[in-house]
């Protein structure tokens, strides 16, 4: 296995991980009071917005070339660590 797919392999078990933790706070914010929950949903949507993002830069870094693919790491990188600090921001509200 190359780098490129090293990368890529590695990127979307995060991706994977990221989701199961959204389904956990899901289920944390259907326990809450229903103006807490207004709110956590709010947290998710965005959440999930984001983790839709970085998986189509995941998909369009996967299709691109070799020539092309530096360029477009750098911009799924920048969308990961967007999220990365999105989900540490909305851990800290469901404490």
């Amino acid at each position: 296995m190359n780098e490129r797919e090293l990368y890529q392999k590695k990127a979307q078990a995060k991706l994977d991980e990221w989701k199961a933790e959204l389904d956990k706070l899901k289920a944390q914010a259907s326990a809450a009071s229903a103006d807490r929950q207004l709110e956590l949903n709010r947290n998710i949507d965005a959440l999930e917005a984001k983790v839709e993002q970085s998986e189509r830069k995941l998909e369009e870094l996967s299709n691109s070339s070799e020539e092309s693919w530096e360029s477009i790491k750098q911009g799924f990188e920048s969308a990961w660590t967007t999220l990365k600090g999105s989900f540490k921001d909305a851990a800290d509200k469901f404490k």
